[in-house]
């Protein structure tokens, strides 16, 4: 099956790292893809839409060169794009996973906690760009500082340059996503970890509950799962995820 992996907010395909390398050594039998969403990376020209629909319909229209029904791999923003794909496109879907997000099923104190409120407001308006990215990486992962990440990161963003105004305009999208009250018609799984310091991980457990798909959680990872514990994320696909696409009961 092919499988495409959908970023964050004001992150691009680059800053998935490995982890899509290690899930093609880890399923030779699936094929796995990336997209730039408006904003970010080779489609930084384009100024990103202000609601998730829009976010989506441009990634349809990104990656009508692969074959469907496709995997969907999500994380936070991308997560709130694959489920909007998944509930209004189920055709085109085979499998959903959602790592790290959130959505209006969940109070808003809980989205983004509010003890990081002033900290992403001083990386809205942060004039620094190897700054800002490097507070970016201690915001979001939990793992020692990596020297080789940080100027990873700060490469990408000096090379293709997320503009403010998109950042605030994925930020408002992501803010007013509420899903349907529906259920995906296809296997679905929800990856979160009690150790994300910028989201409240039972915003995963209200989404898992709607959805009505089981969840599981990482006990010390930070919101980005793919950087703290790839090995941890790959094992949960291939836990859910046989070689036939079947969900599989929850450990918990």
């Amino acid at each position: 099956m092919d499988w495409l992996l959908i970023r964050g907010l004001a992150r691009e395909s680059a800053h998935w790292g490995d982890w899509p390398e290690q899930l093609r050594e880890a399923r030779p039998q699936d094929s796995f893809h990336t997209v730039d969403l408006p904003g970010t990376g080779l489609a930084r020209h384009l100024r990103s839409p202000t609601s998730i629909e829009g976010v989506r319909q441009f990634a349809e229209r990104a990656t009508r060169q692969l074959p469907r029904p496709l995997g969907l791999i999500g994380l936070s923003l991308g997560g709130m794009v694959a489920l909007d794909w998944a509930l209004h496109r189920p055709g085109d879907c085979a499998s959903l996973v959602l790592i790290s997000s959130s959505s209006g099923l969940s109070a808003p104190w809980r989205r983004l906690r509010p003890g990081q409120w002033p900290q992403v407001m001083r990386m809205l308006t942060q004039a620094d760009s190897d700054a800002r990215e490097q507070a970016i990486l201690a915001l979001t992962s939990n793992r020692p500082i990596n020297t080789a990440v940080t100027e990873q990161w700060q490469a990408i963003q000096r090379e293709r340059p997320v503009r403010r105004l998109d950042v605030i305009r994925q930020l408002y999208a992501a803010s007013r996503y509420k899903p349907p009250h529906k259920v995906p018609p296809m296997p679905t799984l929800v990856l979160a970890s009690q150790g994300d310091r910028l989201m409240d991980w039972r915003c995963s457990r209200d989404l898992a509950e709607s959805l009505e798909c089981p969840l599981a959680v990482h006990p010390g990872a930070g919101h980005d799962l793919p950087l703290d514990d790839p090995q941890w994320l790959t094992a949960q696909l291939n836990t859910y995820f046989s070689a036939d696409h079947c969900c599989q009961a929850d450990p918990d």
